[in-house]
């Protein structure tokens, strides 16, 4: 049997009207320690953003969601936030916030593959 890795995950929300409390889910966010694994997947249905409300602007938040991106891969292009060591990005990435896009609490558990999980967890917790 393949030896389990300790993950966290959070779901990514859109929230067009913060002060009205809905959302979609349109992705995950996935760090495990063990394996040195952070990655976000996610897809913007704009269609769905657009029926969902009128009023939210899907350009700026497919931007935000491609900052998240750049964000989690550590690259230059993540600006000072993606400069931090891999731990400490998870946790400003699934911070609290009253923003367009926000996550959902995090929760933890255990998995043999961190790519194998984030997908499982995307295909349930986003597509479904």
């Amino acid at each position: 049997m393949p030896e389990q890795h300790l993950f966290e995950y959070a779901v990514i929300r859109i929230v067009p009207q913060v002060e009205r409390e809905e959302f979609l889910n349109v992705g995950v966010v996935l760090y495990c320690a063990k394996e040195k694994f952070l990655q976000a997947k996610f897809q913007l249905d704009k269609q769905r953003v657009a029926a969902f409300s009128c009023k939210a602007d899907v350009g700026e938040i497919e931007d935000y969601l491609l900052a998240f991106q750049r964000i989690c891969n550590g690259s230059k292009e993540g600006g000072t936030i993606g400069k931090l060591p891999i731990a400490e990005r998870f946790r400003w990435l699934t911070a609290t916030r009253s923003t367009v896009v926000q996550t959902s609490k995090v929760h933890p558990g255990l998995c043999d593959s961190a790519a194998a999980m984030l997908e499982r967890l995307y295909n349930q917790l986003v597509l479904q």
